[in-house]
């Protein structure tokens, strides 16, 4: 029960776009598109989830054993960079259509704040191992979640009748002002 309330709370009571509002350079950029929506939403979670687990165990074996927690910053920004080059090579080989659709924002998870983030906050939180994992993977969704939520309204939105002003980006900041409200309903049901 304590890593399905770890996990919802990371999914909904504190989303990191919605209830943060961090990553928002990618959730405004990716969101126009449904399909690399999906994309980057699987796309960052799996780097959130596997570049927590490694500096999980970074953190827990060299660094705070031999006292060096002031290298947490450095060493982290390096794993992650490591674990997007590799993404970005294995897309551009298998999948060039999701590496051309996703462009600039592919490199831009090397430096989105939610991705660094969440290892931080794992480390400086205490969890341990299965925790670390639960929250990483449970913020990824969360993160994928908003990222489909706000392409699919975007897409539905190409066929409402939007005042000239509002088209594009004014819109998508309208509508995410929304569905953050949506979110922050969700706060106090589950203990973060």
């Amino acid at each position: 029960m304590e890593y399905f309330t770890l996990f919802m709370s990371a999914v909904i009571v504190n989303n990191f776009v919605l209830t943060r509002f961090l990553g928002l350079c990618i959730f405004f950029g990716v969101s126009k598109n449904l399909d690399a929506s999906l994309g980057m939403g699987v796309a960052v979670t799996s780097i959130m989830t596997l570049s927590s687990a490694l500096a999980w165990a970074v953190h827990h074996y060299v660094l705070h054993p031999q006292g060096l927690e002031f290298l947490t910053t450095a060493v982290f920004v390096v794993l992650i960079a490591c674990f997007v080059q590799l993404l970005e090579m294995i897309i551009r080989k298998y999948s060039p259509t999701l590496y051309n659709m996703w462009g600039i924002y592919l490199l831009l998870i090397a430096t989105n704040c939610i991705v660094f983030g969440v290892p931080v906050i794992n480390a400086e939180s205490g969890f341990n191992f299965t925790q670390s994992i639960v929250n990483s993977f449970g913020s990824g969704v969360g993160f994928a979640l908003a990222l489909v939520l706000m392409a699919s309204l975007r897409e539905k939105l190409r066929y409402a009748d939007v005042p000239k002003p509002l088209e594009g980006l004014g819109i998508a900041f309208i509508l995410a002002g929304m569905l953050a409200l949506s979110f922050f309903g969700f706060s106090g049901m589950i203990p973060t």
